[in-house]
């Protein structure tokens, strides 16, 4: 399906025991006119099962669920549509699950109270840009650093460029790949090969990874600033 300026939609598909909760998410999401929800599971098994026959661009991905829970799933979406966004949805807001789950591979966290507008617009940063962090994901991943202190490979002596500093300080403060280009005065896909060169200097899988990189090498601060 396409939009009326002739972009396709957001495929979203949802994997929650709560008949209701999904309810709710597909009536907030149907008021949207760049995202339709194209698949719904129960557990994870069934959604790992859909997605052999969908290609959704997001998973709203539940945490608790029978049979298959988000923690076992995450990973065996990662196996058949490691090309989608996963937002996983949870009533808890533990920081070393948020942390974990970030690093195996999740793009967003939100807790189930978050309002539909907010998980729209995780829908659609994660969509244009990877990522959407909030104040409990960043919360969450600092607290990681501080606990763990990171499973980051690599050597840690990484020689960044001036440019590579500032894109990554500018990437950790939330700015988005068209926010940093402006910035920096760079096109969007130069800002994209900087982020791919980071990965690979400081052995980060993730932006969660260059996040948790920055915070121990002193480029932010554990604020986040």
């Amino acid at each position: 399906m396409k939009k009326p300026d002739g972009e396709r939609l957001i495929r979203v598909a949802i994997a929650d025991d709560h008949a209701l909760f999904r309810a709710g998410v597909k009536t907030a999401l149907s008021a949207k006119k760049d995202v339709e929800l194209i698949a719904e599971a129960d557990n994870g098994m069934q959604l790992i099962n859909l997605l052999k026959h969908i290609e959704p661009d997001v998973i709203l991905l539940d945490i608790q669920m029978p049979i298959m829970d988000g923690i076992q799933t995450l990973p065996e979406i990662r196996k058949v549509r490691p090309e989608a966004k996963v937002i996983v949805l949870s009533m808890h807001n533990d920081h070393s699950m948020i942390s974990k789950l970030m690093e195996i591979g999740a793009n967003s966290y939100l807790t189930k109270n978050s309002d539909s507008e907010t998980i729209y617009q995780a829908i659609k940063t994660c969509f244009e840009q990877e990522f959407f962090f909030n104040e409990l994901t960043n919360k969450a991943l600092l607290t990681g650093l501080r606990t763990k202190r990171t499973d980051l490979a690599g050597p840690q002596d990484v020689n960044l460029s001036d440019k590579e500093m500032r894109v990554l300080k500018l990437m950790c403060e939330e700015k988005t790949t068209k926010e940093i280009a402006d910035i920096v005065e760079i096109s969007p896909r130069t800002v994209e090969a900087i982020r791919d060169k980071l990965k690979t200097k400081t052995g980060a899988k993730s932006m969660a990874g260059l996040v948790m990189y920055a915070v121990k090498n002193g480029i932010i601060d554990q604020n986040g600033n």
